[in-house]
C-alpha cells in the first residue's frame, strides 16, 4: 500500500491535526490560565485549518483505487464548512463557559470535528463503503451534540429522536445500496454508472437512497424528526445543524444523482420535483403557525433545503455552482440569526419565543439590525445575497424546463417574506412588556456575527464570487 497517498489529503489531515491537539491539550492542561485559553486555541487552529483549506491544490485527485476523489468544487464545499464550523465555535464561547458545560469544552470541540471530518469523506466519496462511513462518523458524533445538555429534558429527547431518526435512513439507505451491488457488482461510482439499466430493483434502490438522504436533509416527508431536534438541543448545536450538516448532505446528494443516477435522471427528476413542491409548501405554511423561534427557523431550514434541491433538479452540473453559492449565501445568514438568538438566550436564561424579542430594539439596537438584514438576505430582498442566490437557483431551474416549479418556488418565497416579517414586526413595532435588558456580547461572538454580516451583504454584491465557483461547477 502506498501511504504516501494519505500526505494528498490535506483538509482531512490539517483537521485531524487539529483535533489531536484539542484532544492533548484537554488531556494535559490543567490550571484556571490554562483552561481560560482553550477557546482561543481552538478558535485559533481552525482559522489555520481554514487557511490551509484555501491553498490551492491539484486539480484533481483520485486515491485508494478511486474511493477517494478531489476535484475543486469539492474543496471550496470543504472550505464553507469549516468556515461554518469555526463561526459556530466562536459564538460557543458563552454557553461553554457556563457551569456545567466548562469541563465538556473538549467533548464539545472533538465532536463537532468529528462531524466535520465524517462530511470531509463523505462528499468527497467515490465508492458508496466510503460514503456510507463518512455519513455515519457524521451523524453519531451530531446525535451526542444534539444530547449536549444530557440533564435537560428537552435536550436529551431530542439526541434520542435524532439518533433513531439517523438509524432508520441509515437503514433505508443501506437496503437501496445493497440492491445496487446486487444489481451491478460494484460500488465504485464510475463503475455503477455505467451498469445502470432502470430495472425494478435499481429504481427501488433510487428511492431507499434518497430516503436516507432526505432524512439528513430534511425533506418532506422525512422531516417530522427536525423541530423537536432544533428546538431540545443547545442552540449553538442548533445553528451547526441546520447549516454546515444540511450542507454536506445536499451537496452529497447532488453529486451522487447527477454522477452515479445520471442514466436515471427523467426517473429522480419527477420524484424530485414532487418534493421539492412539497417541502418548501409544507415548511412555509408550518413556519407561520410557529411561536418558539427555534421551531420557527427549524420549518424555515426545511423549506431552504427545498430551495437548495432547485439546482439538482436540473439534472446538470451547472447546477451545482447555484447550489453551492446559495449554501454559502445561507451559511452566513442563518448563523447571524443563531448567534444572536443564542448569545440573547444565554444572557435571559432562555428566552426563545417570538414573544420574549418584542420591542428588542429599543434595548439592544445593533443585533436588532445585524438579525433584520440576516433576516431580509434568507427572505431573498434585494440588494442582500439571499436574493442572487435564490435568482442564480431560480435560473438553474428555468433554464432546465421547470417553469412551473419555478413559479411555485417564488410564490413560496412571497410566503417566507410573511413570516420573516413577523420577527421583524415583533422587533420594531410591537411593545415589549418585559424587553430584553440592553447587554453587551462577549468579543468571540462579535467578532463572528461581524465577518457573518459582512458576508450578507458581500457575496451578493461581489460577483466574482459566484463566478469563482461557477467556473469550477464540474465533478
Amino acid at each position: 500500500m502506498d501511504y504516501s497517498q494519505f500526505l494528498s489529503m490535506r483538509p482531512e489531515l490539517s483537521l485531524m491535526a487539529v483535533m489531536l491537539v484539542l484532544f492533548l491539550y484537554d488531556l494535559y492542561a490543567t490550571g484556571r490560565q490554562a483552561r481560560s485559553l482553550f477557546h482561543l486555541l481552538a478558535c485559533s487552529l481552525l482559522a489555520v485549518h481554514l487557511a490551509v483549506g484555501l491553498i490551492p491544490q491539484p486539480d484533481s485527485l483520485s486515491l485508494f483505487g478511486g474511493m477517494y476523489r478531489q476535484v475543486p468544487l469539492t474543496g471550496i464545499v470543504k472550505t464553507i464548512l469549516s468556515a461554518g464550523t469555526l463561526a459556530v465555535v466562536m459564538q460557543a464561547a458563552p454557553w461553554l463557559r457556563r457551569n456545567d458545560t466548562e469541563h465538556k469544552r473538549g467533548e464539545f470541540y472533538v465532536l463537532t470535528l468529528s462531524t466535520l471530518l465524517g462530511m470531509f469523506f463523505m462528499i468527497s466519496a467515490g465508492h458508496f463503503l466510503m460514503f456510507v462511513l463518512g455519513l455515519e462518523l457524521a451523524s453519531i458524533p451530531m446525535a451526542c451534540l444534539v444530547a449536549f445538555d444530557k440533564y435537560r429534558r428537552h435536550s436529551a429527547e431530542a439526541g434520542a429522536k435524532y439518533i433513531l431518526s439517523a438509524m432508520f435512513s441509515s437503514g433505508l439507505m443501506l437496503y437501496g445500496i445493497s440492491f445496487i451491488y446486487g444489481t451491478t457488482g460494484t460500488l465504485y461510482f464510475d463503475d455503477v454508472t455505467a451498469c445502470l439499466t432502470g430495472t425494478p430493483l435499481q429504481i427501488l434502490a433510487l428511492v431507499f437512497f434518497f430516503a436516507g438522504l432526505g432524512f439528513k436533509i430534511s425533506l418532506v416527508p422525512f422531516h417530522l424528526w427536525t423541530a423537536d431536534v432544533y428546538e431540545g438541543a443547545p442552540t449553538q448545536v442548533t445553528a451547526y445543524l441546520s447549516v454546515v450538516s444540511k450542507t454536506a448532505a445536499a451537496f452529497a446528494l447532488a453529486v451522487i444523482f447527477l454522477k452515479v443516477f445520471a442514466q436515471m435522471i427523467p426517473l429522480w427528476q419527477e420524484m424530485l420535483c414532487w418534493i421539492i413542491v412539497a417541502t418548501i409548501t409544507v415548511a412555509n405554511l408550518f413556519a407561520v403557525r410557529q411561536q418558539n423561534l427555534k421551531r420557527f427557523f427549524a420549518f424555515s431550514s426545511i423549506s431552504q433545503a427545498g430551495y437548495l434541491m432547485l439546482g439538482v433538479a436540473g439534472g446538470q452540473a451547472g447546477g451545482l455552482a447555484p447550489l453551492v453559492f446559495y449554501a454559502l449565501v445561507y451559511l452566513a445568514a442563518n448563523l447571524v440569526i443563531f448567534g444572536i438568538l443564542a448569545v440573547i438566550e444565554q444572557q435571559t436564561d432562555g428566552k426563545i419565543n417570538l414573544s420574549d424579542y418584542n420591542g428588542l430594539y429599543r434595548t439592544n439596537p445593533r443585533l436588532t439590525l445585524l438579525m433584520t438584514l440576516a433576516l431580509f438576505s434568507l427572505a431573498g430582498i434585494p440588494p442582500f445575497a439571499g436574493f442572487f442566490s435564490k435568482f442564480f437557483i431560480f435560473m438553474a431551474a428555468f433554464q432546465a424546463g421547470f417553469k412551473v416549479l419555478v413559479f411555485i418556488a417564488v410564490m413560496n418565497t412571497v410566503i417566507s417574506l410573511y413570516y420573516y416579517l413577523l420577527v421583524v414586526k415583533a422587533m420594531y413595532i410591537l411593545p415589549g412588556e418585559h424587553p430584553v435588558a440592553p447587554f453587551r456580547s462577549d468579543r468571540y461572538t462579535r467578532l463572528s456575527l461581524i465577518l457573518c454580516t459582512a458576508g450578507v451583504l458581500a457575496f451578493g454584491i461581489i460577483s466574482s464570487i459566484y463566478g469563482w465557483i461557477n467556473g469550477f461547477a464540474t465533478f
